[in-house]
């Protein structure tokens, strides 16, 4: 299903909140600590956290799909299920958009995915980001019967499947892999602005001209600084149809006490808050729409470095406000 020409995700207050042409915004992946000598967080002020980040202005908190610890992986994310934690840290913040990144929708039910997504959707009241992956650990594959290897396919296909049935009264389908609908049966309830924004969280072992047909934006992994310019012009011009299609990364980051400390960038960005604001001054000139901030490496406390952005960094990149329905 291409991109719909009659329904522009900047219509979704969670959508407009992080993302809009020539404007870089922030966001946090869970959990908001570092953590950097070990798989599990302590998640102790995982909620005082969450509310913090809500009041300095982040745009989104973003929730990791960690089925199963890995230790030879050696992160358990946010060890809550990222529907669930969506859902409580709805109940406790007031305007941050809610995001996943991404749900490993080759290891889930498309249809259950759909009914948890368009329910938060609705109770949320447009708060909710659906971002979408297939994974980095092969090893939970097998302990969930699937097939590691039609994984692009399968991704594919549930796509198809959430739009179908999220978007239109009695669907009817047939599918290779999750079963059919033969327009008897209804998914309820509808999203609550008439279609879930939908990002890709990764390649998802996909072509970028399939990503930019049937997604609504895009958060890859930090890639090198001096070929950005031509990662997102290569993104924008593989969509069929002129729009307005958000790229973003996630890094590992860790903010060091000297406000003047230089950039290090390597498998993540370690820097001081002046550097940190010259950087991103100039991603947003070249087009980046969102950073997600993973705070693993993180070696001050949480909330010292929270506050430090809060006051020095998001002023030169304030997040757009829209009111939520």
């Amino acid at each position: 299903m291409i991109r719909s020409e009659t329904w522009a995700p900047e219509r979704h207050p969670a959508f407009a909140r992080v993302f809009a042409p020539g404007q870089l915004t922030f966001g946090l992946i869970a959990p908001l600590v570092g953590y950097p000598n070990t798989a599990v967080p302590d998640m102790t002020d995982h909620v005082a956290l969450a509310v913090q980040a809500d009041q300095a202005g982040f745009a989104a908190l973003w929730l990791r799909d960690v089925p199963l610890l890995e230790p030879a992986f050696g992160d358990a994310g946010q060890v809550f299920d990222p529907f669930v934690y969506a859902a409580m840290l709805a109940a406790v913040t007031r305007r941050i958009s809610i995001g996943t990144a991404g749900i490993v929708l080759t290891l889930r039910d498309p249809l259950m995915v759909a009914k948890q997504a368009c329910s938060l959707d609705v109770l949320l009241r447009g708060r909710l980001l659906l971002g979408l992956s297939t994974g980095d650990r092969p090893s939970e594959y097998p302990a969930f019967g699937q097939d590691f290897d039609t994984r692009a396919e399968r991704f594919r296909e549930c796509v198809e499947i959430l739009h179908t049935v999220t978007e239109r009264p009695f669907p009817a389908y047939r599918s290779r892999y999750y079963g059919q609908l033969n327009g008897e049966l209804d998914l309820l309830p509808k999203p609550h602005f008439g279609r879930l924004p939908m990002l890709a969280i990764g390649r998802c072992k996909q072509d970028i001209s399939w990503l930019a047909n049937h997604m609504d934006g895009w958060i890859w992994h930090q890639s090198a600084f001096n070929t950005l310019p031509d990662v997102i012009d290569h993104w924008r011009k593989s969509a069929d149809q002129p729009s307005f299609r958000p790229y973003g990364y996630a890094t590992f980051f860790d903010l060091e006490d000297d406000p003047n400390a230089p950039l290090k960038a390597g498998r993540g960005i370690s820097t001081g808050r002046n550097a940190l604001i010259d950087l991103w001054q100039r991603q947003q000139a070249e087009g980046v729409s969102h950073v997600a901030l993973n705070l693993k490496p993180l070696r001050r406390p949480a909330t010292e470095v929270l506050q430090e952005l809060a006051e020095y960094v998001l002023p030169h990149f304030p997040t757009h406000e829209k009111p939520y329905a």
